[in-house]
């Protein structure tokens, strides 16, 4: 078994070699071999509809949901405190549900088309829970228009989103290279059941005049704005008609004019960004080059996500003399990828303060916290058990001993080398 899937992965990536070859995108997919229960795509295409209709189908019974959270007040009318001026803040890398996944989840529920997935984020609900500000990227569409599916089309059950908002996130990513997997109406599908659950939702958008509207939330009297931009979306496009709507990487006056928007109108602009080589932990030229830009015109915090593989961290020099922080790639949340290196992921941590005087913000006590995802099988072929998301710090040698990819290197050893050479001594943190 162990021999047949390295073949597989050493074929996938003489496949991907070529391909970026020829794509001018790179390869930029979800590579951990040619296995049906892995990630895997192609780059492509960078067409997408501009229709600037207005939208008039937001749902109602939540409006302010809809495109612009509503700003939280720090008090009552009849008795406001003085704001804190401090967010814990908190941001995970893809979650991506795998048929694995929400099979398990729907034999827990007891019940044929309903799912429970309170075991894949038991190990992890209360690190999630308790920070002012916690930010998922959903690599998968969440919707009810067609049946569960995986790779390479995702497809995830809504009851997933709601187990999302259950553990304390309460901002959604949604710019990643799988939001065209179902197509338009279950894209629209999804960014409204976010919105209806009270998050806020940002990356993709339900049209033209939603996607000018900076999504913000104020926190202590901190006020973020979120915005966030894929590399591709897998060769698949909008059909003609569409309303919804996205921004790219590679349209970077598109990207610049909306974060100096968001500038104008936030302490702390938040910028999602999937970007980075699939299944590597070295930054790529994109990141390199377009990161700093992102600080120039207007970025605080850069969330990486894409390479389902951990990247490094640093501040970043502001013009004002004030510095940025990026996370290049937090890698996976839960997943159930045949892959040592994607199995292994990080959750950034930090505190925003905003001087009460000046108004200039800072990021303290930075943190990134490993996390690991688990799975169990007795073969390739047959059910996949135990689909959950552990912090490093309580992954025991019991359950390096259990995970199912442990024939193919993975033990505390690989992941100890992985963490040492990538993530920074000063931000790691073991907890």
């Amino acid at each position: 078994m162990t021999v047949s899937i390295t073949l597989k992965h050493k074929l996938a990536a003489v496949i991907c070699a070529a391909v970026m070859a020829i794509a001018t995108t790179g390869c930029g997919s979800e590579i951990s071999g040619s296995l049906k229960k892995n990630d895997t795509s192609t780059a492509s295409s960078q067409a997408q509809d501009e229709s600037k209709a207005p939208d008039s189908s937001k749902p109602e019974e939540k409006p302010a949901e809809s495109s612009q959270a509503p700003e939280e007040s720090s008090g009552t009318e009849e008795n406001k405190a003085e704001p804190s001026y401090k967010v814990s803040l908190l941001c995970v890398g893809d979650n991506l549900i795998h048929d694995n996944i929400y099979k398990e989840a729907e034999k827990m529920s007891g019940k044929k088309g309903e799912y429970n997935f309170d075991h894949a984020y038991k190990p992890i609900e209360d690190y999630i829970k308790g920070n002012d500000l916690a930010i998922i990227n959903q690599e998968t569409v969440v919707t009810s228009l067609v049946e569960p599916r995986t790779f390479p089309t995702f497809a995830t059950p809504k009851a997933n989103a709601d187990k999302i908002k259950s553990l304390g996130f309460n901002a959604v990513s949604m710019c990643n290279n799988h939001i065209l997997d179902q197509g338009d109406a279950a894209l629209q599908d999804s960014i409204k059941y976010w919105r209806q659950l009270g998050l806020v939702q940002y990356g993709s958008y339900l049209d033209q005049a939603d996607c000018d509207e900076i999504k913000t939330k104020e926190i202590n009297g901190i006020k973020f704005a979120f915005v966030g931009y894929m590399e591709h979306t897998n060769g698949l496009s909008l059909p003609a008609g569409s309303k919804s709507t996205f921004i790219k990487l590679s349209e970077e006056e598109k990207v610049k004019a909306q974060i100096q928007k968001a500038d104008k109108i936030a302490d702390v602009v938040i910028v999602s960004c999937h970007y980075g080589t699939e299944i590597s932990n070295e930054l790529n030229d994109q990141q390199k080059t377009l990161t700093p830009k992102l600080v120039e015109w207007g970025a605080d915090l850069i969330i990486g996500t894409q390479a389902h593989a951990l990247s490094t961290s640093s501040y970043i020099n502001k013009p004002d003399g004030t510095k940025a922080f990026v996370f290049y790639g937090l890698g996976n949340f839960l997943n159930t990828m045949y892959d040592k290196n994607s199995l292994i992921g990080l959750m950034g941590k930090l505190n925003v303060v905003k001087d009460k005087e000046s108004g200039k913000i800072s990021f303290e006590n930075v943190k990134c916290i490993p996390v690991i995802s688990h799975f169990e099988a007795t073969s390739y072929d047959g059910d996949w058990t135990n689909c959950s998301i552990y912090p490093y710090a309580k992954y025991t040698d019991e359950l390096f001993a259990k995970n199912y990819v442990r024939n193919d290197g993975f033990n505390r050893a690989y992941v100890e080398s992985v963490l040492n050479k990538y993530v920074p001594k000063e931000f790691l943190s073991i907890e």
